[in-house]
């Protein structure tokens, strides 16, 4: 275990049953998280970091390619602290029928990590040990924003908004696509997905756009990870910018990778 972080922390849904459909043909028969990234693929990164720091409860959410991904998983974790889940709506739903379909573990503090960002350990060390709140987004800060980044709008350390359709002139930062449910933030989170599901809308939308509801009402807190390295993985020049970060990077800190 990281002896860095001080955490109670073990459980994290990881949202991985998309395609990837602006990496095609990268993705045509293979699905994002299964990508190779100097010599393991996304979702291996990931859980390895995960498990390092001590995360020992990974349940990643599984759909485009579910079969080559958890064959793959039970060859290099086994079956005790990898227990993959099958969202059967990822060709019809977005990321927040992910959400639901893992609703029955949110039932203790848990970690939820988007399936196409890479990180370096301190990402987790700051983000695990930040002031205890029921729900924290960890963000980052930038110059500019594009319309393709999942804008913030900040009151301090409280967030007021989060989407791609804010305007840049509102965002002061960016989601990085974690985030960190402690204490009444997993009953409040599942409870608000299932609200979510009813709304005709809902399962073709993001699950930021839960986030950004319970936002106003003041339950969500950010963590600013400025100055450390992370990316996400949308195009094929990303998978380029992620292989050349990773490479050489220890194994005992893989998970790592830069945001550019």
């Amino acid at each position: 275990m990281n002896r860095f972080i001080s955490t109670t922390v073990r459980r994290v849904v990881i949202l991985s049953a998309g395609q990837g459909k602006r990496l095609r043909p990268l993705t045509d028969g293979c699905p994002k998280c299964a990508l190779d990234i100097g010599g393991k693929t996304v979702i291996e990164w990931q859980i390895d970091a995960l498990l390092n720091a001590g995360l020992e409860q990974i349940h990643p959410v599984l759909g485009y390619g579910a079969a080559e991904v958890e064959a793959l998983l039970a060859r290099r974790y086994g079956k005790d602290q990898v227990r993959p889940l099958f969202n059967p709506f990822f060709e019809v739903a977005d990321n927040l029928g992910s959400c639901w379909m893992a609703r029955d573990k949110m039932t203790e503090d848990f970690l939820l990590l988007n399936g196409d960002t890479l990180f370096e350990p301190g990402v987790l060390t700051r983000l695990l040990n930040s002031p205890r709140a029921d729900i924290t987004l960890a963000v980052d800060h930038k110059t500019h924003y594009d319309d393709d980044d999942m804008k913030v709008q900040l009151d301090g350390e409280r967030l007021q908004a989060v989407g791609k359709d804010l305007t840049p002139s509102r965002a002061n930062g960016e989601s990085i696509g974690m985030l960190l449910f402690r204490d009444a933030g997993p009953a409040i989170f599942a409870n608000a997905l299932d609200d979510a599901v009813r709304d005709p809308t809902g399962l073709r939308r993001w699950y930021l756009w839960v986030i950004n509801s319970l936002a106003r009402s003041g339950a969500v807190r950010t963590c600013s990870i400025a100055g450390l390295r992370w990316a996400e993985l949308d195009f094929p020049k990303d998978l380029a910018d992620m292989e050349a970060l990773v490479c050489g990077v220890d194994e005992v800190d893989a998970g790592v990778a830069g945001h550019s």
